[in-house]
């Protein structure tokens, strides 16, 4: 089979892909072994479900760890348009914050 080609292909594809490897295999093993040593199946099949179930969801958090620098290259070379949010509008006027001359009487 020849190797996936993906736009974010990066070095550490192939540590990340042979972990995976590893862990699956791991997955397949460890039922064995506990079988071989006397232990239920159904303990066997709750250890295989959980050892899978924990492989995935790391593979899952690999891979989008994997993704997540490319996505913030590409935020930043992307140009931001500053929005003005309500209190910091430009000019003058009697709207502005602040002190205001004219006027020593108090308000009330």
């Amino acid at each position: 089979p020849s190797p996936r080609v993906r736009p974010e292909n990066h070095p550490g594809d192939d540590r990340i892909t042979g972990l995976i490897r590893w862990a699956a295999f791991t997955c397949a093993l460890v039922p064995v072994v506990l079988l071989w040593y006397g232990t239920s199946p159904a303990g066997t099949a709750g250890t295989a479900l959980g050892l899978a179930a924990v492989t995935a969801v790391c593979r899952l958090l690999l891979r989008r760890s994997e993704r997540y620098p490319a996505r913030l290259l590409a935020e930043e070379q992307t140009p931001r348009v500053h929005h003005r949010g309500r209190h910091q509008r430009t000019g003058t006027g009697a709207h502005r914050g602040g002190r205001h001359s004219g006027g020593n009487s108090p308000v009330g």
